[in-house]
């Protein structure tokens, strides 16, 4: 029996995968711990990150399509709302607030009062479909390239999951098929995962 499948229940998904891109702004996303440090190494703090990144996604209505979230970074690709003048100002607005509230949390449940716990994060804005598309394949896989799990969709606190359960058998072989090896991503991370027994 799977100890995450109730855990991965409960937390509240993105709308089905769209897999196109957006007006107002497509990017991917990783953003790294001070120091790389594994501030996020046990379940408790990992479902917080994972819930906290979804929620505050939706409360600035951008759209997630990909993410992976790990002891001590994150990805996503991720739509800008519609009405962005500016997708890379909303999305500043947007971590600015989700990295503001979890150090927060993080910091009280450690008793670590002004602890730095985010270092910087960086975006790449993707415009045509190919730079799109494997993207997205690269984030639903980066627990099997940091060796967490062997299927993508065994790690709780990605988008594999959610990926697996709503997209149609035509997106997974076409979003799976995108070759994930040319892709520019800061990614020199090496994030701890310990599940329970």
């Amino acid at each position: 029996m799977d100890p995450y499948k109730g855990a991965a229940k409960r937390i509240s998904w993105p709308h089905a995968p769209l897999h196109r891109l957006s007006a107002g702004g497509t990017f991917i996303v990783t953003a790294g711990t001070y120091g790389k440090q594994h501030f996020f190494r046990d379940a408790t703090t990992l479902h917080a990150l994972h819930g906290g990144l979804l929620k505050y996604a939706a409360k600035y209505k951008w759209r997630l399509e990909a993410w992976a979230v790990f002891s001590n970074h994150y990805h996503f690709v991720g739509h800008s709302p519609e009405n962005a003048d500016n997708g890379a100002e909303s999305l500043s607005k947007f971590l600015e607030h989700f990295h503001s509230r979890s150090s927060a949390w993080l910091n009280d449940r450690d008793g670590a009062k002004g602890r730095k716990v985010w270092h910087n994060f960086w975006e790449t804005r993707l415009t045509h479909e190919k730079s799109y598309l494997a993207p997205l394949n690269y984030v639903h896989q980066n627990p099997v390239k940091h060796g967490l799990v062997l299927e993508a969709d065994q790690y709780p606190y990605c988008s594999a999951p959610w990926f697996e359960e709503t997209a149609t058998a035509s997106q997974k072989k076409t979003i799976y098929g995108f070759k994930t090896d040319r892709i520019k991503v800061l990614d020199d991370y090496s994030p701890i995962w310990n599940p329970p027994d």
